[in-house]
């Protein structure tokens, strides 16, 4: 199941996003070979202080008083987005508290030393993905694949912005999006920091005419390719 952005929380992300300069604005080329008035570049996260900030959102996100909106023993990030994210979140979880092991896999296997894919803890019990977003869901599928190779049980995925956009498959629109396959077809809670209508809300209300003035070509965006 998919669990609603807190609305303050999702307001607060994607103004530090754009601050941050890792949610752009223009005309950009996606994977699906669609034009987007806009980008989202994780990997802009690029500093101390915008990863710690980022780990602080989705702790936020994830905990709630007395427990965590999805139960978790571990978190894995896979590689490559995934390893720096899930690093920064056990680092901020356990500042605030919650002590959880994490790990991450290699896209090459090791043949020396300890070997295999895996690095980092043990990977047991109810294990949390922690990614930027979900595009097509084979991060996700692989994901589970190693988790329960490992003898772990995936529980849930935690992302920062969830696009809320169709899904492609063969060059073909399908009337799902990737967020959805993850949490009706594999059975995953999906936990997203904001979506793309939490930035709809945030262009409407921002009080910079540049920015105002790109509400109109994401509200088109959002008509033609949406879920």
């Amino acid at each position: 199941m998919q669990d609603a952005t807190d609305p303050a929380l999702a307001q607060e992300f994607v103004s530090f996003a754009v601050q941050a300069g890792v949610l752009r604005f223009g005309e950009f080329k996606t994977k699906a070979g669609r034009l987007s008035p806009y980008f989202f570049n994780a990997g802009l996260f690029d500093d101390g202080a915008k990863l710690g900030r980022l780990a602080e959102f989705y702790a936020r996100r994830l905990l709630v008083e007395g427990g965590q909106r999805i139960a978790f023993d571990m978190i894995f990030g896979p590689a490559y987005k995934g390893i720096t994210l899930a690093a920064a979140l056990a680092v901020e979880l356990a500042r605030r508290g919650r002590n959880v092991p994490y790990a991450y896999n290699r896209k090459e296997a090791k043949d020396h030393g300890e070997g295999g894919t895996l690095v980092g803890a043990k990977v047991a019990g109810r294990v949390l993905i922690v990614d930027d977003v979900i595009s097509a869901g084979t991060s996700v599928r692989e994901s589970i694949a190693m988790i329960t190779a490992a003898g772990g049980q995936p529980c849930g995925v935690a992302i920062a912005l969830d696009r809320q956009e169709r899904a492609t498959e063969g060059g073909q629109d399908m009337p799902w999006s990737a967020v959805q396959y993850v949490a009706r077809d594999l059975k995953l809670g999906v936990a997203a920091i904001a979506t793309l209508d939490d930035l709809l809300q945030y262009l409407r209300g921002t009080a910079d005419p540049a920015l105002a003035a790109f509400a109109g070509p994401v509200q088109a965006y959002r008509d033609r390719y949406g879920v």
